[in-house]
Formats: structure tokens, C-alpha cells, sequence
């Protein structure tokens, strides 16, 4: 038979041990893994982007430019339906190209010539602005671009109801000054 006293001691460090537990699980966010180590932190960010630049170069080798265009495309459209403010560029220009140029010129240049309109980041820029591409090195044909355009064509796409046609002027990771894409629009 347990003691009165030995029963106590283990009540109360089985409560205490709760109790830590408890404190510990709600200092973490509803959902959210306990953050690792930083040094681990920096191997998996590492490893990551290890296997981008992996994935990227067995993209770039594939001999058929549609394909390559299909592939990194399908991460712009993605960006597209996963960031608010892509998504609300299009509700803003719904149905009119002129109201879908009034609310991209607040973050890039955008002008019409006639069935065109010029999208530029700038007449120059600092850099890609993708944070995917950021620690992989630029080179001429950089297949990243294909994202970029697919991304803008979702956004043209979205707000207008129809298919357009989204042409690469220039980009900085593929040598140029800025990022300046055409989008085909009717006139």
C-alpha cells in the first residue's frame, strides 16, 4: 500500500509535468511546429534551395521550349491564385483593361499603345523580385521568367474573361535592365 505522503509527492508532480506541458503547448500557436534550431533552420533552407536549383536545371535541360514554358508556368498562375494582391488586381480591373491598367501602375509602369499594353517594373530594376529565384544565379534564357509571364497572364486573364497573349520584352535575369512584359489585348 502507497503512503498518504508518497501519493501526495506523485500527484503533484504529475500536475506539475501537466502543467509545464500545458504552458509549453499554448506558447506555440494553434497549428504551428515548434520552430527548429537555427542551425538546422539554415541546413533545411539549404537543402531547399539545393533542390530548387536541382529541379530548375532539370527543367532548363528538357530540349522543348513549350514544355519549359508549361512547367515554370504553372508556378506563376499558382502565384497568381496564392497572393491576395495579384488576385485583387484582377477584381479591380474586372471586365476592363483601362481599370486593370489604373491598379497595376500602382506598383509597376503600364501604358497602352493601341491592343498592347506594356507592363515594366521600372525603367530600370534592382533585381529579380521573386524571392524563389533570389539564390540561384541569372543566365541568358533564365527559365524563372516563364513564371513571371504565366503570373501577369493570370492576372490579364482573370480580369478580362479571355485568353491573351503575354509577351517577355526583357528581364533582368536574363541580362536586361528591368522586367517588361506586353500583354495582347483588344483594342
Amino acid at each position: 500500500m502507497i503512503s498518504r505522503k508518497k501519493f501526495l509527492c506523485r500527484s503533484v508532480a504529475g500536475v506539475a509535468g501537466c502543467c509545464a506541458a500545458l504552458g509549453h503547448s499554448l506558447s506555440v500557436d494553434a497549428g504551428q511546429a515548434v520552430s527548429p534550431p537555427p542551425a538546422t533552420a539554415d541546413r533545411d533552407k539549404e537543402f531547399i534551395q539545393n533542390w530548387l536549383a536541382d529541379l530548375m536545371e532539370a527543367i532548363d535541360r528538357e530540349p522543348d521550349e513549350s514544355v519549359k514554358a508549361r512547367l515554370v508556368g504553372a508556378c506563376g498562375r499558382a502565384c497568381f491564385e496564392r497572393h491576395e494582391f495579384k488576385r485583387n488586381w484582377a477584381v479591380q480591373g474586372r471586365g476592363d483593361a483601362d481599370k486593370l491598367i489604373a491598379a497595376l501602375q500602382a506598383n509597376f509602369e503600364v501604358w497602352r499603345e493601341g491592343g498592347r499594353v506594356h507592363v515594366r517594373y521600372g525603367a530600370v530594376s534592382k533585381g529579380c523580385y521573386c524571392p524563389a529565384a533570389r539564390y540561384r544565379p541569372a543566365r541568358p534564357g533564365d527559365i524563372h521568367c516563364y513564371c513571371s509571364r504565366a503570373s501577369h497572364q493570370a492576372v490579364w486573364e482573370t480580369a478580362l474573361g479571355h485568353p491573351v497573349r503575354v509577351d517577355l520584352v526583357e528581364s533582368v535575369r536574363r541580362g536586361g535592365k528591368t522586367c517588361h512584359f506586353v500583354v495582347h489585348v483588344a483594342a
